[in-house]
């Protein structure tokens, strides 16, 4: 099932469409006061399709279609604003710059912008509830470990998913536990609908008989680690097993993805190669004023299969900053580096790296080798990360907050590696597209957009 349901980023898509539609026949109605000629309403339908194309565009970037934002109300006025106001600026690009989208009179364009902005309020404030898509259904949750109670305190602790956990079942406690007081009773006085089990776990064995006759009484069994991975983004590391691997990293049913990733990554490298040229003679000289030192750096790193890799990027710190002494070396970020690092600046180079087959443009970061080394003692199937091209920006970048970006933390490189192996397990042109949209919302943030 989907707790956090699937259908709705789809339906406030949909409606966003009509709404935005509806709001330039509502800009035409109120500018010429009656009904829309055919006529108007062509000359302005080409032009407007495209500012809501990049309006779709816009609120993804701002968040507005993720199903861990759709959203807190408190936080949604403000949200939608600033998409609003992105739009305006795209908005003024397209009808005052470019004169082939050029329109008149220019005060249709501000009737609509306004009327967008509060239809779209309305509707992201009232229509999932109208359209019955938060509707909470009762659950039971059977389990054990960390896994178990975080998907508790996640679901129970926000009102955003579908499900509320009236119950649990700790089978590292259920020698104690009256089964049919705690489960079977509330099934029926409470109507619950779903149970969250731990299906692989194998002291559920001695429950499964009364589990079954639930089967008649409509209710839905839901496998505990799949709801874990659609919450959290991740792959909790307690299920990873050798048949995990088996049965989720395959490159024979990823082989037309590979071929199309790659078409992508040559095409948008060496374009935004080309482009990014027109910085560097900058950055070199600010490297240059800033402390005299070297422009670039070269770095090894561990690429597809292990193979070692060297990547190029501009200098960013003073000390020692390539090899296993980087480590050990004390470093400290230049002035230029800083903002050179909170701009990526620092990683254009490497978009060569990505036009040579080195790396792709998504997929997990690339390490140190003496990192590679550590972290495949300490973390067990560490090395299945090595089954992708490492890439400039991945999926644990964007949702791995407390990775560590220098020395060795086991633990953080653990939840690290569990949100690797869900991209590794579900890879595809749409999720990285959604990752690279995602990276730019992060870039102007750091910027102060």
């Amino acid at each position: 099932m989907d707790i956090g349901n699937r259908k709705e980023p789809l339906v406030l898509f949909l409606g966003d469409l009509c709404i935005f539609y509806c709001s330039l026949w509502g800009a035409l109605l109120l500018r010429y006061g009656g009904l829309p000629s055919a006529e108007t309403w062509q000359t302005h339908l080409a032009p407007f399709s495209i500012l809501f194309a990049a309006s779709i565009i816009v609120f993804f970037i701002a968040g507005l279609y993720e199903k861990h934002t759709l959203l807190f109300k408190s936080r949604l006025p403000a949200t939608i604003l600033n998409a609003v106001v992105a739009n305006s600026v795209v908005a003024v690009l397209f009808f005052y710059f470019l004169p082939g989208f050029g329109i008149t009179p220019k005060t249709n364009l501000f009737l609509y912008l306004i009327i967008s902005f509060g239809l779209i309020t309305a509707w992201r404030y009232y229509g999932p509830a109208i359209l019955g898509l938060r509707k909470k259904e009762n659950a039971i949750l059977i389990g054990a470990g960390t896994e178990m109670r975080e998907l508790k305190d996640e679901v129970n602790g926000n009102p955003r998913y579908n499900l509320r956990f009236i119950s649990s079942i700790d089978l590292d406690q259920i020698d104690g536990i009256d089964f049919k007081n705690e489960i079977l009773d509330r099934v029926y006085s409470e109507e619950v609908s779903v149970v969250v089990i731990d299906i692989k776990d194998g002291r559920i064995e001695p429950i499964l008989p009364h589990l079954y006759n639930l089967i008649f009484k409509n209710v839905r069994f839901v496998d505990m680690y799949k709801v874990y991975e659609d919450i959290f983004d991740r792959i909790p590391l307690s299920l990873v097993r050798y048949n995990w691997f088996l049965e989720n990293v395959s490159a024979s049913r990823h082989a037309l993805y590979d071929v199309a990733k790659r078409g992508i990554d040559v095409t948008i490298s060496l374009v935004l190669g080309v482009l990014s040229l027109v910085v560097y003679p900058l950055v070199v000289l600010a490297i240059k004023l800033d402390d005299g030192g070297a422009v670039f750096i070269r770095q090894e790193r561990v690429g597809k299969n292990g193979q070692p890799i060297t990547i190029v990027k501009f200098r960013s710190m003073s000390g020692i900053d390539v090899g296993d002494e980087a480590l050990k070396s004390e470093k400290v970020v230049t002035r230029v580096g800083r903002f050179l690092r909170k701009s990526r600046i620092d990683e254009l180079p490497q978009l060569w790296n990505v036009l040579a087959g080195d790396l792709a443009l998504i997929g997990p970061r690339p390490e140190l080798p003496s990192l590679v080394r550590h972290y495949s003692e300490e973390i067990s199937y560490y090395h299945i990360r090595h089954v992708l091209k490492p890439g400039l920006s991945g999926w644990a970048q964007l949702y791995h907050e407390t990775h560590p970006h220098h020395g060795a933390d086991v633990e953080e490189t653990k939840k690290k590696l569990s949100y690797d192996l869900y991209y590794i397990k579900n890879r595809s042109v749409v999720l990285d597209l959604a990752i690279a949209l995602k990276t730019v919302k992060t870039l102007l943030l750091r910027a102060g957009i």
